[in-house]
């Protein structure tokens, strides 16, 4: 079963993103911060896959960016607040999004996997 990071501080879209995917047989594990997402890392948690909402207000991009030269990283972005993470990102959605656009790309993303 592959792993999933959610990482994002608004908890309702972590939840929902989280729930769908682990409805789907995906092992989806919510953080709120990328400092969250390198201690999984430490841990020995990899990831096949990055769910990260851009509206998280982190100074940690060096981990985002890591994690996108290994993974696809899909970054949940607002046209309102200006982030750099987009150019590392294998796919950039724009609020407003809805979970299943999230989870949609998350399933292209881990197409050849195994389950």
């Amino acid at each position: 079963m592959p792993t999933v990071f959610v990482i994002g501080e608004d908890w309702q879209l972590r939840a929902s993103v989280r729930a769908e995917l682990r409805e789907r047989g995906v092992e989806a594990l919510g953080m709120e911060s990328l400092d969250d997402a390198a201690r999984a890392l430490a841990e020995g948690t990899v990831p096949a896959a990055v769910v990260f909402d851009a509206t998280t207000d982190n100074p940690s991009r060096l981990i985002l960016e890591n994690l996108a030269q290994r993974v696809p990283v899909i970054v949940v972005a607002s046209r309102t607040r200006a982030t750099a993470v987009t150019d590392s990102a294998a796919v950039v959605l724009w609020r407003p999004v809805r979970v299943e656009e999230i989870v949609a790309k998350v399933e292209e993303a881990l197409k050849g996997l195994a389950a």
